[in-house]
């Protein structure tokens, strides 16, 4: 049973990252025809005319309907502050309607989910160019929280999907890296922990697929990627626990790859998403390190 003073900390920390007022993007563009397939860029602050680098966020939400792009437009404008452009990526979630037998909204679609975020990012060079002509595509590093962190991972894995995959690329993509925020990085230790209800085998729509789809989407099969990693974690997050990284990571080294991993202390889920919490601040320098 989980410590009723880790799920009122917990509480009080998703409080606080969502009383943020939503941030408004400097420009919208689509890369797809469903009301899902969006992109909001946000311009770097300041007057300077030098190109900066592209930071694409994945939100979270356990891949489900309820929780879209919005709760992390504070942390979109947050590392526009810092200096980045900042692409905020929508995609098709899961059902906003739970399914017979369903405790809540399922998670994920199955295609859809992985069609959209290969889409975008496939899309994502000729867009920010085009809506912040300041984007530097040379410099792009994938940020993503949660199941957003599992997306960010998978995409940058993209080269390394089984043969046959339709979303598998000839080639790494190019990347100056990835900075996975509590991801969802090891879909057999998260169904084990029963991390958000069982949303990893929703996503791969229902315990009947799990095995068969598993190699096509588990980060931690994936492996090893050849582009630099790294992995932000509150040691006190009882949403996606400190051992789902630490089995990705283990994978990782397991596959001769090295994977950065920063271990919070005091921290649960929220606060790397959270502008006003010091956690937010050490994602953005891990970023900083890999963009600049």
């Amino acid at each position: 049973m989980t410590d009723p003073a880790a799920v009122e900390r917990d509480a009080a920390e998703a409080a606080s990252a969502f009383a943020h007022p939503p941030v408004a993007p400097d420009a919208t563009a689509a890369y797809g025809d469903h009301p899902d397939q969006v992109v909001d860029f946000y311009a770097p602050h300041g007057e300077s005319a030098v190109p900066a680098p592209l930071v694409v966020v994945l939100h979270g939400g356990a891949w489900r309907a309820p929780y879209d792009r919005q709760h992390v437009t504070p942390l979109a404008g947050f590392l526009a502050r810092r200096g980045f452009v900042v692409a905020n990526v929508e995609y098709r979630r899961g059902s906003s309607v739970p399914h017979q037998g369903a405790e809540g909204p399922v998670a994920g679609r199955w295609p859809e989910t992985f069609d959209d975020v290969a889409a975008a990012l496939d899309a994502l060079p000729r867009l920010a160019a085009a809506a912040v002509p300041r984007a530097d595509v040379r410099r792009t590093v994938l940020t993503g929280h949660s199941a957003g962190g599992h997306l960010a991972l998978w995409a940058a894995a993209r080269h390394v999907l089984p043969p046959g995959s339709p979303w598998r690329l000839p080639s790494a993509p190019p990347l100056r890296g990835v900075v996975a925020l509590a991801p969802i990085a090891d879909f057999a230790v998260a169904r084990e922990l029963g991390v958000c209800g069982g949303a990893t085998a929703q996503l791969l729509g229902g315990e009947k697929y799990f095995a068969e789809r598993l190699p096509y989407a588990d980060p931690s099969a994936l492996l090893p990627t050849g582009i630099a990693t790294a992995v932000v974690q509150g040691r006190e997050d009882i949403v996606v626990p400190e051992r789902v990284a630490e089995s990705y990571v283990a994978a990782a080294a397991q596959a001769g790859e090295l994977v950065g991993l920063t271990l919070l202390d005091g921290v649960g889920h929220f606060p790397l998403i959270d502008p006003a919490a010091d956690a937010c601040a050490v994602v953005a320098e891990e970023i900083a390190q890999l963009a600049w």
